[in-house]
């Protein structure tokens, strides 16, 4: 079942399915470790938004995460 990462609460993990928009903000958020097959964790719900994604925190804003599409996974092993 796939969903909209901003429909994730706090500590739900996902993993990313599909990205929509800009293809230079698609490939932007690629280089920050967010691409399909990426798992993450969702630290703060909302605007803004708070991604642990591996070793890093990423930070989305306004309606940035409606774009990403996740699978909800259980755990941070899935």
């Amino acid at each position: 079942m796939l969903m909209p990462l901003d429909m994730l609460r706090a500590g739900e993990h996902g993993e990313v399915a599909e990205l929509a928009g800009d293809p230079a903000w698609v490939g932007r958020l690629a280089e920050l470790g967010l691409r399909e097959g990426a798992r993450l964790c969702v630290l703060q719900p909302g605007t803004p938004c708070l991604l642990q994604v591996a070793n890093g925190r990423l930070c989305l804003r306004g309606t940035e995460s409606a774009q990403i599409l996740v699978r909800p996974v259980c755990g941070a092993d899935g």
